[in-house]
């Protein structure tokens, strides 16, 4: 048993490096963040709370247990936010986090308040701050308190996408184009796509290795992607809105409102219109990849798009994500970033980065 977790069974001094954690969401990737936390990587770290959507768990014992995610699934307290809080608030360690790892908007709008209140917030959760300007801008008047904001693992999961952008901004350098994969999903159905298969036998494939949401729909609308593109741009200091993005939803009109179900039944609709953009790219020698790009003349587009083959995009492998940054120190060649973009554990990881580079 991690002596990490359980702090109540033998009173002690607490160490200055010791950080108390509160993990809300405890699916895939707050599952893999539970196992980090029993790992020498997370030894200064103590959870005194968790919760999934409808289930808590606040009791050092429980809490100590290898198999937290799946008891908080059965049972175990109602999900209360302001209990979960208090015992935070309780714990006698200077250093206090809470963990976003959900998709909730609405807990991610509170993330600003919990900064007021002196708790540091690191986050996967895209919907604050790849959401409405507003709430954008509400946040970087919270960065000015005293709590530190990490959002590492809202981009490219483990890859350094952001931290590079920042201390490229902050020093001063200007962003002139931002532009890649930004997509785990997208880059293995496009990075395997040929045409010498359909594309919903690989779409189906993709969705069976875990790529996708269990909604494609998810994936294929772009959505996410442009919420990446939108934190990017502002960490160079663009302040840019959603409706200034122009995005490609891939899913076919008829399919957007029908069932999961009779949609997934339907995926061979998406071939002959996949194959015949394929096949124009390919007669061109092109191939195909669904790319995010921002630039400083206004552009901001999301979806499909025909790439030379000596692109940095047409080499990926697996579900690789790319970012590449053109700025005015790097305008010959842009700066690459290039790597696992995706995936619970590179996700988890990100998140006790971010904790660990608290101070």
């Amino acid at each position: 048993m991690n002596a990490v977790l359980v702090e109540a069974e033998c009173p002690r001094a607490v160490s200055q490096r010791e950080t108390a954690v509160v993990l809300f969401g405890t699916g895939k990737v707050g599952g893999a963040f539970l196992q980090l936390l029993r790992t020498p990587a997370g030894a200064t770290l103590r959870l005194v709370g968790a919760a999934n959507s409808r289930h808590q768990q606040t009791q050092p014992e429980a809490l100590a247990e290898r198999r937290l995610r799946e008891r908080l699934d059965a049972a175990g307290d109602a999900r209360d936010d302001a209990a979960l809080l208090r015992a935070l608030n309780a714990n006698r360690t200077v250093r206090k986090v809470i963990v976003d790892a959900t998709a909730s908007a609405e807990l991610a709008a509170r993330h600003p308040e919990w900064l007021a209140r002196g708790c540091h917030v690191v986050t996967a959760n895209k919907a604050l701050v790849g959401g409405n300007l507003s709430g954008w801008r509400a946040l970087q008047a919270g960065r000015a308190w005293s709590a530190g904001y990490g959002d590492s693992a809202t981009v490219g999961a483990g890859l350094p996408a952001l931290a590079t952008l920042r201390r490229l901004h902050a020093c001063g350098d200007k962003v002139t184009c931002i532009e890649g994969v930004f997509s785990g999903s997208f880059s293995y159905l496009f990075n395997h796509y040929d045409g010498r298969q359909p594309f919903s036998t690989l779409l189906r494939e993709a969705c069976a290795l875990g790529y996708t949401e269990p909604d494609p729909r998810a994936d294929l609308s772009g959505e996410d992607v442009a919420r990446k593109l939108l934190i990017l741009a502002r960490a160079a200091g663009f302040p840019l809105e959603r409706a200034q993005i122009e995005v490609e939803n891939l899913v076919p009109a008829p399919l957007r409102d029908v069932s999961q179900a009779e949609f997934l039944e339907r995926l061979d609709e998406f071939d002959v219109p996949i194959a015949a953009r394929h096949d124009a790219a390919a007669a061109r020698g092109h191939v195909l990849r669904y790319l995010a790009r921002f630039d400083t003349d206004g552009c901001a587009q999301v979806g499909l798009t025909e790439v030379p083959r000596d692109h940095p995009a047409a080499h990926l492998l697996g579900a690789d994500n790319l970012f590449a940054f053109t700025t005015s120190r790097y305008g010959q060649h842009p700066l690459v970033i290039q790597g696992a973009g995706a995936g619970p554990e590179v996700t988890a990881q990100a998140l006790l980065g971010d904790i660990l580079a608290l101070r």
